[in-house]
């Protein structure tokens, strides 16, 4: 069937139906919102479903194309929904369209919902849903019609939640400039305006009204007294669920009467024994009399079975309530309401049935393709009979619910992100339906007119009832409310109460939670069963007994528990309101415990969620939780107390004898083995005395019941404060989150764990008179400097790094000034070392490369100093390195370059060495940095010239031990607390929830926006990110943000179209923001921060990279996240906290600002942990450890180690010796006396140098093989095999890409490595021979980084090849080279190497002239 026949066949039945021949073309032609009032019958849903079915279709076409969420159907309860859900599902199978219902009692996973194309779910259930900022919001994302029926629910109690639904939707159509259809349909309403207003309806295109003119089958109304016709079926509307069965229970009908509803001789053997299997005993003693009973405490499948038999004519009467009315469609000739009296279990009182209740449920009589005409009857005490003949004769209009819920609606806004102060609060409510009648019928809320005529727009009143619920809710602390500055601030308890549908008034009171309260009347006739139960499931006694209501859900709690059976209608319909309640509750409270850390708690309500999610109790054996075991070997488990554990150690056979069934000892086993089980082991590295490391290795052991068996170990690793004196262990204890009884312990013992000596104090800053640059006597050096004079950190260091050689280590903030120290250093060289070079170390080659561009102006320019580049990107000849007096490198270039110190003059020329950053001798790097300082002082010893070291570092905890390290008295000691800034910085931490990375960076995007607009509105702002992809979707959001504004182009400080003239980022630039990262063309870059160093744009949204580089004006910083993805590892791991204060380093520098302000947006529960360190940094540890080995080869191969004792006096030289001894447990060294130390130097040699002979680098008691400029791990792989690629990142869905990319390459790789980081290296080499375009700019700049390694790896290859005489190998490898250098295949045409020649050139070659004549042809 294709969509032609679909249409043709909806369109024929449409047009049958009076009144909606006119509609039929809106539903389809146009994408505006709708709304339909037509009267009950007149094909509002049921029979045709011409008007659903035809809004569905405008999506539809796209939707065959992109298999994804897009239509949402609201439907009022939950028995509508499920046939709502039948009723799609027949009708859109043809076009492949899966409908799924997703409420309470059909519950989805998100892959499942993602998978689906049409969701038919209830307000409550979908307000949820897109209450929560973090993993689900994507759903709300992707709906493209949302159609909501029933839309006169507004006036009822569940009405807020339609409002909230509707005015979270349209606010996001707003902000994301993405289209959502709205479709309303209702029963006749007297304000039908109002509503459209609500809903946004164009009223002259949208708003379609039909009164009860149009209704295809007439109704009569009756209201006093009935003759009824027992040949027809009848329905029966009571109030209260017992009454179902009271009702037809107490019939007076003569026996001749009753015989007439009887039909039980009709019936078929299948049907009675339908009914015979119901566990419902009153339905099944009336079903044979011909009468039915149905209400929503009924199984759902008792439910449907009496609907099946209503709907085909078995049944004569069905006795319901009122839920009916509004959900299943049922054929019925007369419709009867049994009394107008409800009780209203808040109010602890009866009240009147409300109008639009009467309405629904005459509306079931009559319907059109079952009738020709209905009988509507209702049944009510004298003095209310004149009451509902005036209602339904004048229609009163319906009215806003929303401000008893004001409250609970406010924190779902203030936890979901899009109200975050009261001026957004004030225009949320605009949206709302309470606005529109507010201003319609202002006295009905308690409005006076002449408050009203002063504020036509209820600006005030919206303000007040805001600031009142904020009040409240601040009180409640569920959000945390500045009536000064009118902002909101979600906390724990309001994003819990909010995700779990936890009322404000049950957070408020603090106790019993409200929902129990609906079950507070203990009814006479429930007594003897509740204490029936209490003896017969109950586990745990009930506090107070069966009298009260608490005690009564405490006994219905545990009968669902013990899986009990319930006879009376009303307990069985509490026990069903109980099970979907007690599981939402309890597991709010557990994450309310979470949040709190209290962890007793946590571990009783994690076990009682989980007993309730299984109904099994916590001491039952595990195993129940499998339906494939049969209670007999259950209960035999359990007598004979066979534990998981003992039955993983048993054979099956020996399971199946202890059991007396043999056969069943196999399935027993592998249930066991498929209980989630884990192993964990803990090794513990003290930080300070107070906080200690812990690596946690998790490995699973059991069996996954799946396809896939991944059982790889997991590194957790984690810091825990500790107390002196210490406890001889720790516990750490895992809990399945899901799984009963599958827990594990680990023990940490601290019986040899030996704490770090205590750190000296910093420096203290004394109170100076600022020196002037005049005190360096020298006219040339104060000309570079356009201030005059010193800040107080300059001034306390001036004499010691100018005046003196001795070593410094200068520990000081970000901005606070070091480079300017450093220069210091570099004129004294200058001034009494002619001759010698100055070897500046930074740590990055943008850090390099900003040093250069102002050292090539200041010092070469107005010095005449010659200033060289060394890095990987800039290799100058030997005579310009000879030259220059000035040499600007990264550590691993210098490392390369001083292992031949005694070949290379220069090297020994060198009197000063600047390392910057010094405190990265405790990251990955860090150990290229501290063999730099063990050669410089190794190379002084044998060339009797001091070699003068100066440090420059953030403020460091234990600066004392690099100092004694550097040799460094009490002279050349710096270490200033981190609060010592010039500029003074304010820093504000927030913290965000979520397990997922990309979600939780998606919710830091609006309060990124607001600490804009409330810290820096007209300032430079600085957005750290920790990825290319992060910088676009953060700037995105910002612009969708932006365009709710009313100067979009706030951030834009120039004429657009200068800014617009020749870049890639016209997008971003045209609000004011800008983009910088390694993936930007290199125009576009400098094009960015020029215009953001000259205050063009105003925003500049960066990875972290730039921290380290480029000095950047910013009154306020952001770091949005403080995690980034480690290729290596394959995870989001945390920046170092150096990191995070370099970025923090950028806001108000001094030069450019007078303060400054930071803002750190972290995973909540770090949050803690930033505010402790981030002013008390950890100690710098040594790195050396881990390769060890490699910087041991290249001191054997240098000449530095010849044996065994020269190689236990170089780890003397190096930082990690110093580190050993004063943190030893850090390294694993149980004890610090001289034996152990020895042992363990001794013990670290041996293993170094032997896993070096076994890769073949080095030969014992001989001289090693080569001199290897590279680690010994690469020497044993392929080149795209080297370790160094192993770090390659492999981003998300990357795979998928480098799928694509193996296809179009010539050379095949393995299909199922395509998320292996060697993989990309091998498809990105050939894809740079073939010069084959690549997927997306971040491919670009990782064939940059393969190739930048490419050439060393080749190199050292060939040097292995050349070294054990493997000619063909050499060869190879030369050809490897070549092919790299070229970027051309080794069969390509030798011709393509020539400047701008193609592929497509090469057939003017083959003719006879020569290749000169052709390339004067081309000129």
């Amino acid at each position: 069937p294709t969509l032609d026949f679909f249409l043709t066949v909806n369109l024929q039945k449409t047009v049958a139906d009076s009144g909606f021949f006119f509609f039929i073309d809106q539903c389809l032609a146009c994408p505006s919102r709708l709304l339909l009032y037509p009267p009950q019958h007149a094909s509002l849903l049921f029979s045709t479903f011409p008007i659903s079915p035809l809004s569905v279709l405008h999506p539809i076409y796209f939707m065959i194309l992109s298999l994804f969420l897009q239509i949402v159907y609201v439907a009022p309860m939950k028995a509508l929904a499920a046939e709502m859900t039948n009723y799609f599902s027949k009708r859109l199978e043809p076009l492949g369209i899966t409908v799924k219902e997703l409420t309470g009692d059909m519950q989805l996973t998100k892959g499942e919902i993602l998978r689906t194309q049409m969701l038919v779910t209830t307000p409550e259930k979908w307000d949820v849903v897109t209450r929560k900022s973090v993993g689900d919001v994507a759903l709300s994302q992707i709906v493209r019609l949302l159609i909501l029926d029933e839309v006169h629910l507004l006036h009822e109690d569940r009405g807020p939640v339609l409002e909230s639904l509707v005015a979270r939707t349209i606010r996001q159509v707003e902000s994301t400039q993405s289209m959502i259809r709205i479709l309303g349909l209702s029963a006749t309403l007297p304000n039908y305006l109002d509503v459209a207003t609500f809903l946004h309806v164009n009223p002259y295109i949208g708003l379609f009204f039909f009164d009860s003119r149009f209704r295809p089958v007439p109704l009569g109304q009756t209201f006093v007294g009935i003759k009824t016709n027992n040949k027809v079926n009848v329905m029966v509307f009571v109030h209260a669920r017992n009454a179902t069965v009271r009702t037809p229970t107490a019939r007076c009908f003569p026996l001749h009467i009753l015989k007439l509803f009887s039909f039980l001789s009709n019936l078929s053997y299948h049907i009675c024994f339908q009914i015979q299997r119901s566990r419902n005993k009153q339905m099944k003693e009336m079903f044979p009399e011909g009468f039915g009973i149905h209400h929503a405490g009924m199984l759902r499948s008792d439910r449907s079975l009496m609907e099946s038999m209503f709907s085909k004519g078995h049944l004569k009467v069905l006795v319901c309530t009122a839920t009916l009315a509004w959900g299943v469609n049922l054929p019925a000739h007369a419709v009867i309401i049994k009394g107008t009296q409800i009780y209203d279990a808040k109010r602890g009182t009866m009240v009147d049935l409300g109008i639009l209740d009467v309405m629904q449920i005459f509306g079931r009589a009559g319907r059109p393709q079952f009738d020709k005409y209905g009988e509507g009857t209702i049944i009510t005490t004298h003095d209310k009979l004149s009451h509902y003949l005036t209602l339904l004769t004048q229609q009163n209009p319906i009215e806003s619910q929303l401000l008893n819920s004001l409250a609970d609606n406010l924190n779902a806004e203030v936890a979901l992100g899009t109200v975050t102060n009261v001026e957004e609060a004030v225009k949320w409510l605009s949206y709302t339906y309470l606005y529109v009648r507010m201003r319609a019928n202002p006295l009905a809320y308690g409005i006076n007119h002449k408050a009203y005529q002063m504020d036509p727009g209820l600006e005030l009143y919206r303000k007040e009832l805001v600031v009142e619920s904020g009040r409240k809710l601040d009180k409640a602390r569920m959000i945390r409310f500045e009536e000064r500055t009118g902002y909101f601030a979600s906390t724990d308890l309001g994003r819990t109460a909010s995700h779990f549908y936890i009322k404000y008034n049950t957070i408020e009171v603090d106790s019993v939670l409200e929902e129990s309260d609906i079950l507070s009347i203990v009814r006479d006739e429930e007594m003897e069963e509740l204490d029936q139960l209490l003896s017969n499931y109950c586990e745990l006694p009930a506090a107070g007994g069966v009298e009260n209501g608490y005690g009564k859900v405490n006994v219905l709690l545990q009968t669902y528990i013990g899986r009990g059976e319930v006879d009376s209608f009303s307990l069985m319909s509490d026990l069903s309101y109980v099970a979907q309640n007690s599981a939402r509750i309890v597991r709010a409270l557990f994450e309310i415990a979470l949040r709190k850390r209290w962890p007793a708690m946590t571990y009783r309500l994690l076990t009682l969620c989980k007993v309730i999610d299984k109904r099994l109790w916590g001491f039952a054996h595990p195993l129940r939780q499998f339906p494939n075991l049969n209670h007999v070997v259950l209960n035999r488990l359990e007598e004979k107390k066979l534990t998981v554990d003992k039955l993983k150690e048993m054979r099956k056979d020996e399971i199946g004898h202890m059991l007396h069934h043999v056969n069943v000892g196999l399935t027993v086993k592998q249930c066991a083995h498929q209980i989630p089980s884990i192993m964990m082991e803990a090794s513990i590295q003290p930080i300070t005395r107070t906080v200690l490391r812990v690596r946690l290795t998790v490995t699973p052991d059991f069996h996954w019941n799946d396809q896939v068996v991944t059982g790889e170990p997991q590194q957790i690793v984690f810091t825990i404060p500790i107390f002196e004196p210490l406890p001889s262990q720790y516990y750490i204890k895992a809990v399945s989150d899901r799984w009963l009884g599958a827990e594990a312990v680990c023990i940490i013992n601290f019986q040899n764990l030996i704490l770090p000596e205590r750190h000296p104090p910093h420096t203290e800053l004394l109170d100076l008179q600022p020196l002037p640059v005049t005190a360096l006597g020298n006219r040339e050096y104060e000309s570079l400097y356009k201030f005059t004079h010193y800040n107080p950190i300059q001034t306390q260091i001036f004499h010691t790094i100018y005046y003196t050689d001795t070593n410094v280590l200068l520990g000081a903030p970000t901005g606070s000034g070091k480079t300017i120290a450093a220069e210091m250093a570099v004129f004294r060289v200058f001034n009494k070392y002619p001759g010698s070079k100055v070897v500046y170390i930074a740590p990055l080659k943008a850090l390099v490369r900003e040093r250069i561009e102002d050292w090539k102006i200041r010092i070469e320019g107005k010095l005449g100093r010659r200033v060289v580049e060394l890095t990987g990107d800039v290799t100058p000849d030997m005579k310009a390195i000879a030259q220059a007096d000035l040499i600007v490198t990264t550590p691993e270039k210098w490392d390369g370059v001083s292992r031949s110190w005694q070949n290379r003059s220069y090297v020994q020329k060198v009197a000063l060495i600047i390392i910057d950053e010094i405190h990265l001798l405790g990251e990955d790097r860090g150990p290229v940095l501290e063999v730099i300082v063990s050669r410089t002082n190794f190379i002084s010893s044998h060339t009797s010239k001091s070699v003068r070291v100066i440090g420059l570092s953030t403020a460091l905890a234990n600066a004392r031990d690099l100092a004694d390290w550097l040799g460094i008295g009490q002279v050349g000691l710096f270490n200033f607390r981190p609060s010592v800034r010039p500029v003074p910085l304010e820093v504000h931490i927030h913290g965000f929830p979520g397990q997922h990375y990309c979600p939780r960076m998606a919710s830091m995007n609006k309060p990124t926006f607001q600490a804009i607009r409330s810290h820096s509105p007209a300032k430079p702002v600085l957005i750290f990110v920790s990825s290319r992809r992060q910088t676009r979707l953060t700037a995105l959001d910002l612009i969708a943000y932006l365009a709710t504004e009313d100067n979009p182009k706030q951030w834009l400080h120039q004429d657009e179209r200068e800014v617009l003239r020749d870049s890639n980022l016209k997008l971003t630039l045209a609000f004011g923001i800008g983009m910088h990262h390694a993936g930007l063309h290199e125009r576009d870059r400098k094009t960015v921060e020029e215009l953001f160093v000259n205050c063009k744009i105003q925003v500049l949204i960066a990875t972290s990279t730039l921290a380290w580089g480029v000095n950047f004006p910013a009154h306020l910083v952001v770091v949005k996240g403080t995690e980034y993805y480690d290729g290596k590892s394959r995870r989001y791991v945390d920046y170092p906290i150096t990191d995070v204060l370099q970025m923090m380093g950028r806001a108000g520098r001094p030069q450019f600002d007078d303060q400054g302000k930071a803002v750190i947006l972290v995973h909540d529960i770090k949050k803690d942990f930033y505010k402790k360190f981030l002013y008390e940094p950890f100690p710098v540890e040594s790195s050396l450890l881990t390769v060890l080995s490699d910087h041991m080869n290249a001191e054997v191969a240098a000449g530095t180690i010849s044996s065994k004792q020269d190689a236990m006096d170089y780890i003397t030289w190096t930082y990690f010796f110093r580190r050993l001894m004063m943190n030893p447990s850090y390294y694993s060294l149980e004890d610090i006396s001289h034996e152990c130390i020895n042992k363990y130097l001794s013990n670290l040699v041996e293993r170094s140098l032997r896993d070096l002979e076994c890769s073949y680098c080095i030969e014992m008691k001989e001289v090693p093989t080569a001199c290897f400029r590279l680690p010994f791990s690469l020497l044993i792989s392929g080149s795209q095999d080297a370790e160094e690629y192993a770090e390659l990142p492999v981003r998300h869905n990357e795979d998928q890409l480098n799928s694509q990319l193996a296809h179009q390459l010539p050379l095949q790789v393995n299909p199922h490595s395509y998320d292996s980081a060697h993989t990309k290296t091998h498809l990105l080499l050939q894809a740079h021979f073939s010069h084959a375009q690549l997927p997306c700019s971040d491919y670009t700049t990782d064939t940059k980084t393969v190739l930048d390694n490419a050439i060393r790896i080749c190199q050292a290859m060939l040097d292995v090849a050349a070294n054990e005489g493997w000619l063909v190998t050499a060869i190879t490898i030369c050809n490897l080279v070549q092919m790299i250098v070229q970027g051309r295949w080794l069969h390509d045409s030798s011709l393509l190497t020539l400047p701008h020649v193609e592929q497509q050139d090469l057939f003017l070659f083959r003719y006879s002239y020569d290749a000169h004549t052709v390339f004067v042809g081309r000129d």
